[in-house]
C-alpha cells in the first residue's frame, strides 16, 4: 500500500473566505510546505474550478482539486469545458470533484428538482465522462439528451472524482470515475462500507483501484474534549443534512464532534495512520481552531501536517 497523500483545504474549506490573491497565496504556501494537493469547495462564494485554474498558473507541482462542484446548476457540457480549461491552465494538475449537493440547496434555493438524484448523476456522468475523455458525447436519457462536442486546445482529461456516500453512488463512482471524495464519513464506515463498495465496483469494471479522498475536520490540541465540542458547533449543519446524517448513523456517532480528528501530535498521527491502513488514498485536511488563539491553533495543526508530508 502506498503512502496516503495529504491535501489541505483552501478558502471556504478552511473556514477562511478570502480574496483571489489570498486564495492563490494559500495554494502557493501549500505547495511550498510540501502538501500533495489543495482543494476548493464550491459553496456560495468563489468559483472553485476558476480558482484552481488561477492557482495552477502560479504553481508547478501541487494538485488542484474541487471538493466538490454541484452538478445540478451546470450542464455537463459547461462542466466539461470548464474542467478541461482548468486542467490546461494547471498543466495537467487539476482534479474534478463533482457531487449532488443537497435537496435543501437544489430545490429550496435553486428551484430545481431533486426527485431522482441517482438517475441525475448516472446520466450526468454518462455525458460528462466522454466529453472529458473523447471530446464528444451522444446520450439520450430521461434527464439529459445531449449530442455535443467540446475541444480545448492543449487540454488533457482531468481525473473525475464523484462524491459518493450511499451504495449505488459508490458503485457508480467505482465504475465510471477515478474515485470518490467523502466528507463527514468516519473510519469504520470507510473501512466497512465506502472502500469495499467502490473498490469492488472498480474491479468489476476493470478499472484501476479507485482514489478515496477522505475529508475531515482536524485539530492538533491539548484538550481533545474541548476541541470536539468546538467541532460540534462549527460543523453542526452537517449533522442535519440527510446524506451526511446517514453516514453518521452508520458510524454510530451523534454528530460531527465525534468525527473530527483531534488530540495531541501523537494522537493525530495515530488517527491518520489508521486512515491509511484501511485504504484511504488521500486525506483532505480541514483545520479548525481548537485551543485558545485561533491562529496559533491552526498553525500547530498545519505544522504537524507539514512534518508528515516532508517526512516521506
Amino acid at each position: 500500500m502506498g503512502k496516503m497523500k495529504i491535501g489541505i483545504g483552501i478558502g471556504e474549506i478552511a473556514g477562511s473566505p478570502a480574496t483571489i490573491d489570498d486564495l492563490v497565496g494559500q495554494v502557493k504556501q501549500a505547495e511550498a510546505d510540501g502538501f500533495d494537493s489543495a482543494w476548493f469547495a464550491q459553496i456560495f462564494g468563489v468559483d472553485a474550478i476558476m480558482a484552481c485554474a488561477l492557482a495552477g498558473r502560479e504553481t508547478s507541482r501541487i494538485e488542484l482539486g474541487t471538493a466538490v462542484v454541484p452538478t445540478y446548476p451546470r450542464h455537463p457540457t459547461a462542466m466539461a469545458t470548464q474542467a478541461l480549461t482548468a486542467n490546461a491552465a494547471c498543466r495537467g494538475r487539476f482534479a474534478l470533484g463533482i457531487g449532488l449537493s443537497h435537496q435543501l440547496v437544489i430545490e429550496g434555493m435553486l428551484g430545481l428538482s431533486f426527485a431522482k438524484p441517482f438517475t441525475h448523476m448516472r446520466e450526468y456522468v454518462s455525458v460528462l465522462r466522454p466529453l472529458l475523455e473523447q471530446g464528444s458525447a451522444s446520450f439520450s436519457g430521461s434527464e439529459f439528451r445531449v449530442n455535443a462536442n467540446v475541444s480545448v486546445t492543449g487540454a488533457t482529461p482531468p481525473p473525475l472524482l464523484v462524491a459518493a456516500l450511499a451504495p449505488k453512488m459508490l458503485a457508480l463512482a467505482g465504475t465510471e470515475a477515478a474515485g470518490t471524495i467523502t466528507w463527514m464519513t468516519g473510519p469504520r464506515t470507510l473501512r466497512e462500507h465506502t472502500i469495499p463498495s467502490i473498490s469492488e465496483a472498480a474491479a468489476k469494471a476493470g478499472r484501476p483501484a479507485p482514489r478515496v479522498v477522505c475529508g475531515l475536520p482536524i485539530a492538533v490540541c491539548d484538550d481533545a474534549a474541548g476541541a470536539r465540542e468546538k467541532a460540534g458547533r462549527a460543523f453542526s449543519v452537517y449533522g442535519m443534512l440527510p446524506s451526511y446524517r446517514a453516514m453518521m448513523d452508520r458510524e454510530g456517532v451523534e454528530g460531527p464532534a465525534q468525527l473530527a480528528i483531534v488530540g495531541d501530535e501523537a494522537a493525530v498521527r495515530g488517527q491518520l495512520d489508521a486512515l491509511q491502513s484501511i485504504g484511504v488514498t488521500d486525506f483532505l485536511a480541514a483545520p479548525f481552531p481548537a485551543d485558545g488563539d485561533a491562529r496559533a491553533s491552526i498553525a500547530r495543526t498545519r505544522a504537524l501536517l507539514v512534518d508528515l508530508v516532508r517526512a516521506r
